[in-house]
């Protein structure tokens, strides 16, 4: 498993989410990371999940 970052900034910039959560891969990742933002209602803000070598797997301006 791999751990991936997720984080979640307002329009100010200030951070609403900083998480990490493992998946197996970079597609696990992105889906896994939809899901939390679905959840906690942060879809529409500006986010990005990051893998290990802090590639851009999930990305929302």
């Amino acid at each position: 498993m791999r751990t991936y970052v997720l984080t979640v900034f307002s329009n100010t910039g200030e951070k609403l989410l900083d998480e990490s959560f493992e998946a197996n891969n970079d597609q696990e990742a992105k889906q896994v990371g939809t899901v939390k933002l679905d959840e906690s209602g942060y879809s529409e803000y500006t986010h990005r999940c990051v893998s290990p070598e802090a590639k851009l797997v999930l990305f929302h301006r």
